[in-house]
């Protein structure tokens, strides 16, 4: 009985520290691409152009949506939400295809972004990136 009364007392004490390795094992580290490179918060100005005159603080959100491609939102209507794929191209992260126009010089000005979307122009800088998960 003493023999019984040990082996359930291990077994239970047991119990809680092998159900904390059957979790799921944690998802491999993906190698950072060009999204994940521009992804952030950027602050700016639309140009005036025929559609309409200049609009100061202006936020552009630029979020990673898969490898190479961003989704694009606007704080204004003039500027409408896209996705845009991405390719490098010396010292330049630019739109790799599509009607979008997309710059960010890696050298000269790593937190400058100009965009040209929908025929409106807005140029900014960075103000924050996202947080890692």
């Amino acid at each position: 009985m003493l023999r019984s009364l040990i082996f359930a007392t291990t077994a239970a004490l047991a119990l809680p520290m092998g159900s904390t390795f059957a979790q799921a094992p944690a998802a491999p580290m993906r190698k950072a691409d060009l999204a994940d490179r521009v992804a952030g918060t950027y602050q700016g100005d639309i140009i005036s152009d025929a559609r309409g005159s200049s609009k100061n603080g202006v936020t552009i959100i630029v979020t990673r949506v898969g490898p190479n491609k961003v989704a694009i939102k606007s704080s204004h209507a003039r500027i409408p939400a896209v996705t845009i794929p991405l390719e490098k191209a010396m010292d330049a992260i630019l739109a790799a295809s599509g009607p979008s126009v997309f710059l960010l010089d890696t050298v000269r000005s790593p937190d400058r972004l100009d965009l040209t979307i929908d025929d409106a122009s807005w140029s900014g800088s960075r103000v924050a990136t996202p947080t890692q998960k």
